[in-house]
């Protein structure tokens, strides 16, 4: 059996590494166009700020390591132009001999990637503005800025990547900005939770703008000018473009073979195509969200991986299936880390699904033990059935165990309140007693059990207009003095049961503390003496966080702060 992959990295790699495992006769062969097959794609950016020094760290394996080790043919430089089905051939052109041939196959996997998404700007062809998405991009950056000096630089685009170039340009001692078309950044999560990581942005010294609409980016006096909707243009010295990747479909569209959603590549849950010899793998193709069923474009290198290791196994005759994505992810933000799985709020409206959600602030580890910082965790889950949604992470350690934690806890199919129940590791240094997870798990039976009942950032323009209502802070007079919500008066937890004179039993008694426990506590006391009281999720702290981010934006939005 001979299996031609094309494209390398996460999933054609895996995927050829897995055939041979399976099948020691088979002749494999790979065709990439680049200089590189097995790369670290997620470490580029690292390169570029100096983290990783080495750039043949970069490299995970070469042409000659996989021969060695594996006996598979990869040539690189190698760019195939086209497939033919009729014949089961492939046309290879040789980028360095341009040379082009022929090449037969019995299965063909197809691993060719996504795009960096490349607008029509003026100066998108200048040496000074850069998108990042391959090995050659990444020491083209790296030279530029080593050679160049550079002191400022704009990145239009607040996701993954953009936000990973701006920490490692900020590292290299230049004054960066960017440029976010919509209200934040990391659209994977919530604009609640997203207001850490402008704070934390801002505190590091990147300029964020808001609601900027970028028209063009010129080269004016040999440096780049970027040009958009109602703000003076920008003058920098390098630019970098991340606004998005799209599936690299060309050849399986000039094939014939079906195509979904954003022009990905259609495939069963066994990998194949709609030519059942032909297989895709990795950011090129459709996939189903595990959470929603619906079609989705996951561009990740674990589901990449995965679905090498599936086509592997069902070309070698083993019935392998890939059940969906979550899109489990995690981020580095300078000393920061966000990660999230699942569906965001945004998603769960689209989809039509009735959710609810928890917002806490715990502790990363036992309080007592030295270092412990807050983290904010939270979790959506599906009313009717307790379905986990998803859940977001923001802090400085322990966040992506919690979220491997949820996100394991998903694919399990536990239901929210069961998570209170999960046996996990406990010691001071690494975790409390009562795990974020179950304290989590915790608030959601709570909810269900009709203890206590929450409300929202979202819910108090309405309550801070309203007579009928009593807005409560239970922590002490002087964290209260330091800063407080609008209209809220101040009774100390500890004073409360000696106050009750001082709250009328005929109005609701909205509550809030720092993190959620102190007014958690109060609503059971209140409750329990003939008041009707609601918990503020996620406390002052997240308040204090999502209010004065949009003070902030509201200066940083190029056309005026979005409602």
């Amino acid at each position: 059996m001979k299996i031609v992959i094309i494209g390398g990295v996460a999933g054609g790699a895996t995927a050829a590494a897995r055939l041979r495992r399976l099948n020691e006769e088979a002749e494999i062969i790979i065709f990439e166009r680049s200089g590189y097959v097995s790369y670290a794609n997620c470490g580029l950016p690292y390169y570029i700020g100096g983290e990783i020094q080495d750039k043949e760290e970069l490299t995970l394996q070469t042409p000659e390591s996989f021969w060695r080790r594996f006996k598979i043919d990869v040539r690189t430089y190698h760019e195939v132009t086209k497939i033919n089905p009729e014949t089961k051939t492939v046309s290879v052109h040789n980028i360095k001999t341009n040379e082009s041939f022929e090449e037969s196959y019995d299965k063909l996997i197809l691993s060719p990637g996504a795009n960096p998404v490349k607008p029509n700007f003026s100066a998108m062809d200048s040496d000074k503005v850069f998108t990042l998405r391959t090995v050659e991009d990444t020491f083209r950056i790296r030279e530029f800025i080593d050679r160049n000096n550079p002191k400022t630089a704009v990145v239009i685009g607040g996701g993954f990547i953009g936000l990973e170039m701006a920490e490692n340009l900020k590292s290299r001692g230049i004054d960066v900005t960017i440029l976010q078309k919509n209200h934040q950044l990391l659209n994977v999560i919530d604009q609640d939770m997203a207001s850490f990581i402008h704070s934390k942005f801002r505190s590091e010294g990147v300029n964020l703008l808001f609601g900027v609409n970028v028209n063009d980016i010129k080269l004016e006096e040999n440096k780049p000018v970027i040009y958009a909707d109602c703000m003076e243009p920008i003058v920098a010295d390098m630019v970098i473009v991340s606004i998005g990747v799209v599936p690299e479909n060309s050849l399986a569209k000039d094939a014939g073979l079906a195509l979904g959603m954003k022009g990905a590549i259609s495939v069963n849950e066994r990998m194949q195509t709609s030519n059942e010899d032909i297989y895709a793998v990795g950011d090129a193709v459709e996939i189903k969200h595990y959470i929603t069923n619906e079609k989705a474009v996951i561009a990740l290198a674990g589901p990449a991986n995965k679905q090498g290791r599936i086509a592997a196994d069902n070309i070698c005759g083993i019935d392998s299936k890939y059940n969906g994505s979550q899109g489990s992810s995690v981020i580095k933000l300078f000393d920061m880390t966000a990660a999230s799985t699942g569906i965001n709020e945004a998603q769960a409206k689209m989809a039509g699904i009735n959710y609810e959600k928890v917002i806490l602030s715990p502790l990363s580890h036992a309080g007592y033990y030295p270092g412990a910082k807050v983290l904010t965790l939270k979790v959506l889950y599906e009313k009717e059935t307790l379905k986990i949604l998803g859940a977001q992470g923001i802090g400085y350690e322990g966040v992506d165990k919690r979220i491997d934690v949820l996100a394991t806890a998903i694919y399990a199919g536990l239901t929210a309140d069961k998570i209170k129940d999960l046996d996990l590791a406990y010691a001071p240094p690494y975790s409390s007693a009562k795990d974020p997870v179950n304290m989590a798990g915790f608030i959601i039976d709570n909810i269900e059990n009709g203890i206590v009942k929450h409300f929202y950032y979202e819910d108090l323009p309405e309550l801070t207009n309203r007579d009928d209502v009593i807005l409560l802070d239970t922590r002490t007079e002087y964290e209260f003095s330091r800063g407080a919500a609008e209209g809220f008066i101040n009774i100390p937890l500890d004073d409360l049961r000696d106050r009750f004179d001082e709250l009328d039993k005929t109005k609701p008694v909205y509550v809030m503390c720092q993190s959620g426990l102190r007014s958690y506590l109060a609503t059971r006391i209140l409750n329990q003496n003939g008041f009707d009281s609601y918990n503020f999720a996620g406390g002052y702290r997240l308040y204090s966080s999502i209010h004065y981010d949009r003070l902030a934006s509201s200066n940083s939005f190029a056309c005026g702060m979005e409602k």
